[in-house]
């Protein structure tokens, strides 16, 4: 009885209370305020804070997963939307907007890139390099990781003969 009784007085009180929601008090972002010595509304982070999403960001963004047929399948799909316009299908640098006018990147199949570790594209596709802008805001690091398995698996359907890599006759 004293709990439904308490329920009611509870119920009763917040009746009376006037919660309009569309009416609070706030602070624009650049309006001045007595509230801060500096006399600004805009407060800086505190040190230290991280924004959601960014520890699991970077700890995707850490190392490469293993390669799999269904990361290169995303890699593929993901290399065909973001990377052919400029690099191709084949990854020779021969893509549309090349073709129409926009600077030749370097094929994929130079030695430079097939030494260049995976980090190195990986850090391309995020900052970008040259003429390349970032795809770091349009592209998830795992998607960026599957287009570096992508462009790793395009760079061996051009791989050299064992004979011209200097490996000789031994498999």
């Amino acid at each position: 009885m004293r709990h439904a009784l308490a329920c009611a007085v509870a119920l009763l009180a917040l009746a009376g209370c006037k919660l309009d929601m569309k009416q609070q008090r706030k602070l624009n972002p650049y309006e001045r305020t007595d509230l801060w010595p500096d006399g600004t509304a805009a407060r800086p982070l505190p040190e230290g804070v991280v924004a959601q999403g960014d520890l699991a960001r970077d700890a995707a963004a850490a190392s490469p997963p293993p390669a799999t047929p269904e990361l290169l399948a995303r890699g593929k799909a993901q290399y065909e939307i973001f990377c052919t316009p400029c690099h191709g299908t084949a990854g020779l640098g021969d893509g549309m907007i090349v073709q129409r006018g926009f600077p030749k990147p370097p094929s994929y199949h130079t030695q430079r890139l097939r030494a260049a570790p995976a980090a190195h594209f990986f850090d391309v596709i995020s900052n970008g390099y040259g003429v390349m802008y970032g795809y770091g805001d349009r592209v998830a690091p795992q998607d960026r990781w599957a287009i570096v398995a992508y462009i790793r698996a395009l760079q061996l359907t051009r791989a050299p003969a064992l004979a011209e890599a200097g490996g000789g006759g031994r498999p």
